[in-house]
């Protein structure tokens, strides 16, 4: 169990807070707006509003949840450029998958050292965990 110290002091930050809400058409994906507040709850008009998108797309691999950033200023706008801002998301996902794939495809096996160059039982046979008789 932690100890008392080892618990992080967190803090929200006052004057960055943000009242969010949810909108969905419950079909294609979820709009999240988060509308800047100050400490008493009345909507900051210095700051700006700020968009995000979410949706999930079925792979043969299974679902693929993906969330990103919409520009906008306005629903109506985000409403807008949400196909686009998932499809840009969509392709940073798969640019992403591909480049793990690639680091996993160079990854340089080494065997353990006293492996058999022969295989089991042949002449440096014995670095290996299973012993054949």
């Amino acid at each position: 169990m932690a100890s008392q110290s080892d618990i992080p002091d967190i803090k929200l930050d006052p004057n960055g807070l943000y009242r969010e809400e949810i909108i969905t058409d419950r079909k294609a994906g979820t709009l999240r707006r988060l509308t800047p507040i100050k400490i008493d709850g009345s909507t900051d008009g210095t700051r700006a509003v700020l968009f995000s998108g979410q949706t999930q797309l079925l792979t043969p691999a299974g679902v693929l949840p993906l969330a990103f950033d919409i520009e906008a200023s306005t629903l109506e706008d985000a409403l807008k450029k949400f196909p686009d801002a998932m499809k840009a998301a969509l392709d940073e996902a798969i640019e992403e998958a591909r480049e793990y794939r690639r680091e996993a495809a160079s990854r340089i096996v080494v065997p353990e050292v006293g492996g058999g160059a022969l295989g089991p039982g042949g002449p440096a046979a014995g670095g290996g965990k299973i012993k054949f008789p």
